[in-house]
């Protein structure tokens, strides 16, 4: 008889009944290919992965040699530029961590007077290319010269509501407490502006709310001219709420809307403890806290100009309402 020269396995596979051994999936590597072809730009040997290469190390180049405040970085809402606005901020101490230079600045007597004040109150001066500046500031008009300022200090609008009739109570102040709450101020050149009217026209303070509004940037200390340094701006969570608070307190709420049914002049409630509420020039009072004021008040203008603006508004307000203060305590 003739040997069997097949291998015995497969000898065996022959004659065993029932399912035979496969691969053990040794092929399926092969059937499933190389899977989906990488970008060109994830190619090492491709021309777009080196162009991606470049283009990140010339970002990385960007950010090295964009200034920076001891360690962290800053953006153009953190800076003061301009010669002039920077000195005003220096003149009334705001909180600023360094002063930024142009290396090839030419200088007056508003730079040295600057640098003097920065020896003065220990704020550091840095001296930058004019590159570095123009980034530094958002490309806005420095003149060489740009202020860091420290994050500002907001106060508690319970407590400031509280402590005002508390030093009015004692005797003080002279009048009783007037603040500004503004309603969905967006633009920090408005509260900057809203800011400088409050203090010309002897407020106490300044209320926000912490969403949906402008906070003290340095646009707002730009704009109110040295203003944001005299005056108290506080944060409250909820402007509704910190209004029935403060009404609570015993202070009264009115709102300006062209719409009010009580015209500004001869304000009755001027020497109570008042709060006047602004909102913003386009949507004007959100519906809530119109609903919270004791009163809405209009200021009389022509038909043919539709509103004014919301830092005009208070400006106006302000100013009868100390007129009437006046007449008050000279009769």
């Amino acid at each position: 008889m003739a040997k069997d020269s097949r291998p015995k396995s497969a000898a065996v596979r022959k004659n065993k009944k029932g399912p035979t051994s496969g691969s053990g999936g040794q092929g399926r590597r092969k059937l499933e290919g190389k899977g989906p072809t990488p970008k060109a730009e994830d190619r090492v040997y491709h021309k777009a992965h080196k162009q991606k290469q470049l283009a990140e190390r010339a970002a990385a180049k960007r950010e090295a040699n964009r200034p920076r405040t001891r360690g962290s970085g800053y953006g153009a809402d953190d800076v003061v530029a301009g010669r002039n606005p920077v000195l005003e901020a220096l003149v009334e101490r705001v909180p600023a961590k360094e002063m930024l230079v142009a290396a090839d600045i030419e200088s007056d007597g508003r730079v040295r007077e600057a640098l003097q004040h920065c020896a003065e109150q220990g704020v550091r001066v840095r001296e930058l290319t004019r590159r570095q500046l123009d980034n530094a500031t958002g490309d806005a008009v420095h003149q060489g010269l740009a202020l860091v300022l420290e994050p500002y200090e907001y106060a508690d609008a319970a407590e400031l509501t509280e402590e005002l009739l508390e030093k009015a109570d004692k005797g003080y102040i002279a009048h009783q407490p007037l603040l500004v709450a503004c309603d969905s101020i967006t633009d920090p050149r408005n509260l900057g502006a809203i800011l400088r009217a409050s203090a010309a026209f002897d407020a106490d303070g300044v209320l926000v709310p912490e969403r949906r509004s402008a906070g003290v940037t340095a646009t707002a200390w730009k704009t109110s001219a040295g203003a944001a340094a005299r005056i108290p701006v506080a944060r409250a969570k909820n402007l509704t709420q910190a209004l029935k608070e403060a009404k609570s307190l015993g202070y009264f709420v009115v709102g300006l809307d062209g719409g009010g049914e009580m015209s500004l002049p001869g304000l009755s409630l001027a020497e109570e403890p008042l709060i006047v509420v602004v909102g913003s020039e386009g949507k004007g009072l959100s519906r809530l806290v119109a609903e919270t004021c004791d009163a809405i008040v209009s200021i009389p203008i022509t038909k043919s100009t539709e509103s004014l603006n919301a830092s005009m508004a208070v400006g106006i307000t302000l100013y009868e309402i100390s007129t009437a203060r006046q007449g008050v305590r000279q009769s």
